[in-house]
């Protein structure tokens, strides 16, 4: 049986099999029919799989080829919603085609990404809108709804997934009426449940996937027990996204909407009956006192802060703040169960108001067993957070509920044949692991560069220093260069310091930062014009594909260790080290290893690239665990040199410009 579908998927892919045919672009990799096989093997067998393939293996044609061929019924769940759309509208309607086997497809997402009727029509009458941006943008989602067959938001060319306007027209487990609401039947949300219980494969994201093991509010609970394959895809985001989703959160934010929604609703539908403005403002404004009680003297914010749960948990102001908005919370639950038979809407409105006062007294007392506490801060909110260490009890909780193949992969899950970094903090010790790796030639067309005598990441001229290397390197290659960083501080401190040096010597060149337009922008500003440096943080280590001349130097400001301090890296540490292990080896330097092959996979991302890797960190030549940190890289030559690099970088640009 095994041969049978081992054999279908070889064909498919291999010269002249249906893919060929297909499209004339198809050339057969054997990396990638080592992977397609391994994933047969899994299906039939219905056993777990770890799979690291590297840039250019076509991993996704690799698990997607046997799992269509294979007629089970199947989960597809990927790291991003972006990732997810382009599953389900090009890369599988191109292989149904292609393989021409009868498969239903569907696209399953959050409640956030879907149009809510009830909620626009609520913002229709009693929305108070922050700005003129705020009232076009729901202009325009109105419009579209007219129009629209999904609801998903996905659709809108130009909505920015950040607007103020999106929480007001999409709905959230706690304020959606269920079978009670006046929408029900025409439910974007329902719709794309039902079909996704109808189609044979489905496609969701990593984040559904756990906040539907935690409340079980997604539609994933109701299809994983017919699931007969489940594939993850960009794996090594899995146990992040699972430790943010399994966790319980109380947020500013959080608070302030249900403020929102309550006096929304209450003058619209039961106004003089409750005294809705003094109850809004009051959890409102012990949103807002918690949230500063939280930020102490932290007024100027950039991106988000964790803060240890004890540096503020046992001050009296936190603790009056979070009892207060616990009171607040309550004084409305009374008031909206006075009016609770007038509309669905102060039911479920009742409801949220003694989840929140109910979350209030779990943050006030003591921590669960086994669970880590931490404070997000950020410019507009702040959160508490409880949260697992890792996922591996709840992906071994699922795993024990039936026979079905389970799939992992990834360009990068760890740098051992093992695959520990991915497997140990997931819970798949007992899985197969495969590491397949890329077929581009790396000693050929790649060349990393470790500066000797660089300064110490720790030391005041590092920032500046890696600034200056990289307005040699863009000098050298007129622009067309990345330059990754650590550190939301190092971004605006290179960022700047490249400004200055560009200006002072009247260079052509344009800097952008992450931060000064949305990261799309910034990719097609890069992509716009090539006499480009962009100076990105954490979101650019990953995701982004620029294929051919357009990124021939990437640059790394420092080895991307986890911050020590980090309240979570501190629980893991500490387990670590009560079971005897050595926390740097088994840790930091694994989690060092994974981020650095993210970062460096940034530069060659096709057979025919070339480019340069900098890291600008001298403890990757000097330390001895430099060496494995190295290993963990593609194999590209080193050169000696700045002199050897920037010589590099000038062949690079004068083959452009030949």
């Amino acid at each position: 049986m095994t041969l049978s579908l081992v054999r279908a998927s070889h064909d498919a892919l291999a010269a002249g099999g249906a893919l060929a045919r297909a499209d004339a672009r198809h050339v057969e990799r054997s990396a990638q029919l080592q992977m397609a096989q391994a994933v047969a093997e899994a299906i039939e067998a219905r056993e777990s799989l770890v799979a690291e393939a590297g840039t250019g293996v076509g991993k996704t044609y690799a698990y997607l080829v046997p799992t269509l061929l294979s007629g089970a019924r199947a989960l597809v769940s990927t790291a991003t919603k972006s990732l997810q759309d382009q599953l389900f509208l090009r890369d599988l309607p191109r292989l149904r085609d292609a393989l021409q086997v009868p498969v239903t497809i569907a696209l399953l997402k959050g409640r956030a990404s879907y149009l809510c009727h009830h909620r626009l029509a609520q913002a229709r009458h009693s929305a108070t809108l922050p700005d003129r941006f705020a009232v076009r943008t729901l202009a325009k989602v109105e419009q579209w709804a007219q129009t629209t067959a999904t609801g998903d938001l996905a659709e809108m060319e130009g909505l920015d997934e950040r607007s103020s306007v999106i929480p007001l027209v999409t709905s959230t487990r706690e304020n959606c009426l269920g079978s009670e609401c006046p929408e029900y039947k025409r439910c974007h949300v329902v719709r794309a449940r039902r079909e996704a219980m109808a189609a044979d494969l489905v496609v969701v994201n990593h984040h559904l996937f756990f906040a539907d093991m935690a409340l079980r509010d997604s539609g994933v609970a109701e299809l994983l027990p017919s699931v007969e394959v489940a594939v993850f895809d960009e794996a090594h985001q899995l146990a992040e996204a699972g430790v943010q989703f399994l966790g319980t959160t109380l947020g500013s934010a959080q608070a302030i909407d249900f403020a929102r929604d309550m006096l929304g609703a209450g003058l619209q539908q039961a106004r003089g009956l409750v005294p809705w403005p003094e109850l809004s403002a009051g959890v409102d404004r012990a949103a807002r006192e918690l949230r500063l009680a939280v930020a102490g003297p932290l007024r100027e914010l950039r991106g988000t802060l964790k803060l240890r749960w004890e540096e503020r948990a046992g001050r009296a102001e936190f603790v009056d703040a979070l009892a207060a908005l616990g009171r607040a919370c309550l004084s409305a639950a009374e008031g909206l169960a006075t009016v609770s038979e007038l509309a669905p809407d102060f039911v479920k409105l009742e409801e949220r108001a003694l989840g929140l006062a109910a979350l209030a007294d779990r943050f006030a007392a003591e921590a669960a067993t086994g669970q880590v506490r931490w404070i997000d801060v950020s410019p507009h909110q702040a959160r508490l957070v409880e949260s697992p260490l890792d996922i591996r009890d709840a992906l071994r909780e699922q795993r024990s509920t039936g026979r079905r193949a389970w799939i992992f992969t990834s360009a990068t899950l760890g740098d051992d044949e093992r695959l520990s970094w991915f497997t140990e903090a997931a819970g798949l010790e007992d899985a197969r692991a495969l590491r397949v790796g890329s077929p581009f030639d790396y000693p050929a067309h790649a060349r990393l560069y470790i500066p000797a005598g660089f300064p110490k990441p720790n030391e005041p001229r590092h920032a500046a220093s890696v600034a200056l290397l990289a307005s040699r390197c863009a000098r050298a290659l007129g622009g067309r260069t990345f330059v990754l960083t650590t550190t939301l501080r190092a971004l605006q401190a290179i960022g700047d310091a490249l400004r200055a040096e560009f200006e002072a010597h009247g260079d052509a060149l344009q800097v952008l930062v992450q931060g000064q337009a949305p990261k799309r922008a910034l990719m097609q500003q890069f992509l716009a014009e090539p006499r480009s440096v962009l100076v990105g943080s954490q979101s650019f280590w990953e995701g982004i594909d620029v294929v051919g001349d357009a990124l021939q130097c990437v640059l790394i400001d420092k080895l991307p260790f986890p911050p020590p301090n980090d309240p979570l890296v501190e629980a893991r540490v500490k387990r670590l080290e009560a079971q005897g292990r050595n926390a740097f080896a088994d840790y930091f330097i694994a989690e060092a290893a994974v981020s650095l092959k993210q970062g460096a996979g940034r530069l060659i991302r096709s057979e025919t690239d070339r480019g340069l890797l900098v890291v600008c960190d001298p403890r990757m030549a000097g330390m001895n665990y430099g060496r494995r940190l190295r290993e963990a890289l593609p194999p590209m030559t080193r050169v000696p040199d700045e002199a050897s690099a920037l010589a590099w970088l000038e062949t690079l640009a004068a083959c452009e410009a030949g």
